[in-house]
C-alpha cells in the first residue's frame, strides 16, 4: 500500500468508467463463416442437450484455428462458445466424460491463452461476453433509467434455453454495469485521501455506500425470473468444473485433447466477479483462509486462497487492475490516521463497509434459498427421486466425502459466504461502525434498525443514539431445513 504509486488507469485495464468491467462495446455476438460449426452447434445447444446428441455432433466437428479471429471482441466471443459447448460435452448426457476432443481442446486452450483466462466456463465467458441488446436504444449505454438497461437485455447462449438460465446471467450483467460508479468513486476517494481532502472522501464513501446498497437490490432481483429449483437441478449441472468433482463422476479432472496429464479447473462461479474483490480492495477488507478468521489477532493470518485463485479465472487485464489497486488502496488507513479529529469522516466509512456486509447477508439468503434448501430437497427425494427426473450428472450431487456442500467454484459454500460477511465487519474503523457491525445478521427488525442507521449517517453525517435492537433469535442451521423448516422463514433466521 503506497501514497507515491501512481493510480490505475482504467483503460488500461480493459475497465470502464461507464460499464465497469463489462467491454464498452457491446460483445461480438457471432464469429466469421469460418466458425460456422461452431456458431450452428452452440445456437441450438438447448435442443441436442435434449435429445442427447451433443458428443456425437462435436465428435464430428472439423478441428479449426484461431487465425480468423481478428478482434479482441472475436477472441472473447469463441472463448465463450467453446466454455458451453466444452461443458456440455463433458457434463450433458447420463455420465460425465474426462476427456475433452482435440476439436474442442486445442483452439480452447489457445484462446484461453490469448485472454489469459483457464479454459473453462468462467464468469467472464457466461456473463460479460455472452449479452445483447434486444432493441437497439442506446449503443452507448446512455439510459434514462438504470431498470431501462436491464429490460433490454438478452443472453446469445444458455444451456437450457429457459428464461430462468438468461435472467441468472442478465442480473450479473446488471450488477457489473452498475458497480462501475462504485470503482470511479472508490478511485477518486483514494485521490482526495492522497491530497489529505477530508471533506471529499467523505462526499465519496458516501456516495460509495449508497451504491453498494443499490447493488444489494439488484442482487435479490435473482428470484423475480430464476426459480430455484430450474437453478440448482436444470442450469447448476453445466456450470460445474472439474475440482472436487469424486462424486459427479470425475475423481482426476479432465483431459484435454492430447494432453497427457489432466487439469483440474474451478467452475463457472460469481467469485469471479472481479467488482467484488474491487470493493473490498477499495475498502481494505481482508480476507483469511476459511476457517482461520479471527484466530491470529497479530493480522498474520493467510490470506483466503479461494478469493486468490478465483483471480487466475478472471480476464488477465482485470486481474491486473486488482493488483494493481492493492498497491494503492489508503482509504481505510487514511480514515484511521484521521480518526480522532475527524469523527464524520470514520461514519462515512463504517457506512460503505456496513453496506457491503449487508450486500453479504442478501447474497448468503440467494444462496440459502437456491442452493441450501434445493440441495436438501435432493437429500430427502434420494436417487430415486429428483436426481433421476433431471441431470443424472454435473452438480446432482452436491456434497463430497466430507458431506460439506460446495459451489461450483470447489469451495465449501457456506462457510466460506459466512466468513467472508464477518471479516467485512470486522473493518469498521469506529465506535458506531463496530456496534452497528456486530448485529447479527437476519432478523428483519434489527436489519431495518441497521439500513435506518446507515441512511442516517449518509444523510446528516451523524450517528443516531442508541439504536435498539430485538435479542438474537436462536442460530439458523442447515439441520432445520431437514427438519421440516418452512424456507419461507429463512428471512427471518439468523445467519
Amino acid at each position: 500500500m503506497s501514497y507515491n504509486y501512481p493510480l490505475p488507469k482504467l483503460n488500461d485495464y480493459d475497465v470502464s468508467p461507464k460499464t465497469g468491467f463489462l467491454p464498452e462495446e457491446l460483445p461480438v455476438k457471432r464469429l466469421p463463416e469460418y466458425y460456422n460449426s461452431w456458431e450452428n452447434t452452440v445456437e441450438i445447444l438447448s435442443h441436442l442437450l435434449l435429445t442427447k446428441r451433443i458428443r456425437l455432433i462435436i465428435d464430428n466437428f472439423p478441428l479449426l484455428n484461431t487465425s480468423q479471429l481478428k478482434t479482441e471482441g472475436q477472441w472473447r466471443r469463441a472463448y465463450s462458445i467453446l466454455g458451453f459447448l466444452s461443458h456440455a460435452y463433458i457434463w450433458g448426457i447420463d455420465l460425465p466424460l474426462n476427456k475433452l476432443p482435440i476439436q474442442l481442446a486445442e483452439p480452447w486452450i489457445e484462446i484461453s491463452n490469448h485472454l489469459r483466462l483457464p479454459p473453462i466456463a468462467t464468469y467472464a465467458g457466461l456473463c460479460l461476453w455472452n449479452y445483447q441488446e434486444i432493441l437497439p436504444l442506446d449503443l452507448n449505454y446512455n439510459y434514462k433509467d438504470d431498470e431501462e438497461f436491464l429490460n433490454n437485455l438478452r443472453t446469445i447462449n444458455t444451456y437450457t434455453g429457459s428464461i430462468d438460465e438468461s435472467w441468472f446471467y442478465l442480473v450479473s450483467v446488471y450488477f457489473e454495469y452498475r458497480c462501475a460508479p462504485c470503482i470511479v468513486t472508490g478511485l477518486n476517494a483514494i485521490k482526495y485521501a492522497r491530497e489529505d481532502k477530508p471533506d471529499k472522501v467523505i462526499e465519496c464513501l458516501k456516495e460509495l455506500a449508497e451504491n453498494i446498497d443499490y447493488l444489494g437490490s439488484i442482487l435479490m432481483k435473482m428470484e423475480e425470473m430464476c426459480d430455484p429449483h430450474v437453478f440448482f437441478f436444470k442450469l447448476r449441472p453445466y456450470l460445474a468444473g472439474w475440482k472436487n468433482m469424486e462424486n459427479a463422476g470425475l475423481p482426476s479432472g479432465v483431459f484435454y485433447g492430447n494432453e497427457k496429464e489432466p487439469r483440474i479447473l474451478s467452475g463457472g462461479s460469481n467469485a469471479q466477479s472481479s467488482s467484488i474483490q474491487t470493493l473490498d480492495l477499495l475498502l481494505n477488507v481482508d480476507h483469511t483462509a476459511t476457517g482461520e478468521s479471527g484466530k491470529n489477532s497479530n493480522n498474520n493470518s493467510k490470506a483466503n486462497p479461494f478469493m486468490s485463485e478465483m483471480r487466475s479465472y478472471m480476464p488477465g487485464k482485470h486481474a491486473d487492475f486488482l493488483e494493481h489497486l492493492s498497491k494503492v488502496n489508503i482509504i481505510r488507513d487514511y480514515v484511521m490516521k484521521n480518526s480522532t479529529k475527524n469523527k464524520e469522516l470514520v461514519l462515512a466509512y463504517d457506512a460503505s463497509v456496513a453496506m457491503l456486509k449487508i450486500f453479504r447477508d442478501k447474497h448468503i439468503r440467494i444462496v440459502t434459498r437456491y442452493i441450501v434448501i434445493q440441495a436438501q430437497k435432493e437429500h430427502n427425494m434420494g436417487s430415486e427421486g429428483v436426481q433421476k427426473n433431471t441431470l443424472r450428472a454435473g452438480l446432482a450431487k452436491s456434497e463430497n466425502k466430507d458431506n460439506v456442500l460446495r459451489g461450483t467454484g470447489g469451495t465449501a459454500l457456506i462457510p466460506f459466504l459466512k466468513q467472508c460477511r464477518d471479516e467485512t465487519g470486522n473493518t469498521a474503523a469506529g465506535s458506531w461502525g463496530k456496534r452497528i457491525l456486530s448485529v447479527k445478521s437476519g432478523n428483519a427488525t434489527n436489519e431495518s434498525v441497521v439500513v435506518e442507521n446507515i441512511e442516517n449517517v449518509i444523510a446528516t453525517g451523524k450517528e443516531k443514539s442508541s439504536p435498539e435492537f430485538k435479542k438474537e433469535k436462536k442460530p439458523f442451521l442447515a439441520s432445520q431445513i431437514a427438519n421440516g423448516m418452512d424456507k419461507n422463514s429463512i428471512k427471518d433466521q439468523e445467519w
